[in-house]
């Protein structure tokens, strides 16, 4: 008998796992795959090793928004490396390029140089940035009230040019999701010199150490509901676990699914939750380069044809950080969001079998990130020893992600009370938490957490 009980060893699982079981919980994470770790996880491919999720944490300086949790959770000490200052992140719009200069005097006076005649909007824009009116933020729709306090479209699309970290969409967006997704990269922004499964290995050892326990292969069938409680998670390899609360790192709807037969889960909440539509998912190039011919650069590249940023055709070039100490770069990723409709013909299919034409898709669509990332690094086709890709049918498959959702549930600053999830569920002792809930990212899914976790010890 376990005090928790976690289902899934995503961030959000793991950090619930560490902040229990440092309290004195017995805890047990329950893993469907083969290796732990979601979307922080790491694959290997030849001798190498790529990221499925992580490319850059902000706001881990001492005094900003990660800086005592990570330091709580022991991964403030992993080999984290800053990127420059002077421009963290690199916005081309055309054949212009602008930059993001970490702290929020520096950001205003760096784009100042640029757009001289709207300091006044930046200084209006760091001012927000700062802002911790929560309830306000999320009942606000963060286009139309960006373009009221930036007048000039230009300048609106270069401070939305960062933001493939989010789905950019005009009529659902809520200032709130677009502030904290923003504000503690300007704050400071670090790389993980090595792969994501550095945090993985970090979080496991350290929850194991306080007695905790990790099974993998235990995929979740089934959540047997008793007098009003969950009482036992049911395993498709036939183990039976049993727990005082069950948290669900699954998303939501992937969660009540579980529960098969409930006389507290209404069929009107099941299908409010069920019907809550999903954010776009990414389309990823991940390019293993020849040694020694590509300079590393330590920000990210976002490129942008013209005044699109809100319309989601933006590309994201992120380079990892050489841990051999070398000046040049071996692996870079090129980011772009893709519906999951552009997949339909493959829908029914599972990964490793779509077939030739699914393969095609994907060349095409890999050398197309190419041709868009040659604006600001010339030639680079001649540089790539090796091409892996994935979709959204990617996330899809290997993290039940529906839609292959790259942000989780679509938040609406229309309609917070329903698409802003609480980690608590009609069950008593069946909580939630992952990037479904309040906030995605790295940062939103540490903070998700800490509330998932208050609700059982403070």
């Amino acid at each position: 008998m376990y005090d928790v009980i976690i289902i899934g060893s995503g961030l959000g699982g793991l950090v619930c796992a560490n902040l229990l079981s440092k309290k004195g919980q017995k805890v047990l994470v329950l893993e469907r795959q083969h290796q732990p770790g979601g979307c922080l996880q790491s694959y290997r491919r030849g001798s190498m090793m790529y990221d499925t999720g992580l490319h850059y944490v902000g706001g881990l300086a001492e005094g900003q928004p990660l800086h005592d949790i990570f330091k709580e959770l022991g991964l403030l000490s992993l080999p984290w490396q800053r990127l420059d200052t002077d421009g963290f992140d690199r916005i081309m719009v055309g054949d212009r390029e602008y930059r993001f200069a970490e702290g929020f005097e520096n950001f205003v006076e760096a784009l100042a140089k640029d757009f001289p005649e709207d300091k006044e909007s930046l200084q209006q824009y760091v001012s927000l940035l700062q802002c911790t009116d929560e309830e306000w933020m999320q009942k606000t729709n963060a286009y139309d009230y960006l373009s009221g306090i930036v007048r000039n479209p230009l300048l609106l699309s270069v401070l939305s040019g960062a933001c493939l970290k989010m789905e950019l969409k005009r009529d659902t967006l809520p200032l709130f999701t677009f502030v904290h997704g923003n504000a503690p990269f300007i704050q400071s922004s670090w790389r993980l010199k090595g792969d994501g499964n550095l945090m993985v290995r970090r979080l496991i050892d350290n929850f194991t150490s306080q007695g905790g326990e990790i099974v993998c292969d235990a995929e979740v069938e089934e959540l047997v509901e008793k007098d009003g409680m969950i009482r036992k998670a049911v395993c498709k390899n036939g183990q039976t676990y049993e727990a005082r609360y069950f948290i669900s790192d699954a998303h939501p709807s992937v969660t009540l699914s579980l529960v098969k037969e409930s006389q507290l889960l209404k069929k009107v909440y099941r299908r409010r939750i069920d019907n809550l539509e999903n954010t776009n998912g990414m389309f990823t190039a991940q390019l293993l380069l020849k040694p020694g011919e590509v300079p590393y650069f330590n920000y990210n590249e976002f490129l942008y044809d013209g005044l699109e940023a809100w319309d989601g055709r933006g590309y994201m070039v992120s380079c990892r950080v050489p841990e051999d100490g070398s000046a040049y770069a071996r692996q870079i990723d090129i980011l772009t969001p893709m519906n999951i409709c552009e997949c339909a013909a493959w829908t029914d299919t599972r990964c490793m079998r779509r077939g030739e034409e699914y393969l095609q898709f994907k060349a095409q669509k890999a050398r197309q990130c190419i041709a868009v990332a040659e604006r600001f690094l010339p030639g680079l086709h001649e540089h790539i020893q090796e091409v892996h890709t994935s979709t959204p049918l990617t996330y899809r498959d290997y993290n039940l992600t529906p839609d292959g959702s790259a942000y989780g549930i679509r938040k609406d600053a229309a309609a917070p009370l329903l698409t802003v999830l609480s980690p608590r569920t009609s069950i008593p002792n069946l909580l939630l938490t992952g990037q479904n809930l309040m906030l995605h990212g790295l940062h939103g899914v540490t903070m998700t957490a800490m509330y998932t976790t208050k609700e059982i010890i403070d």
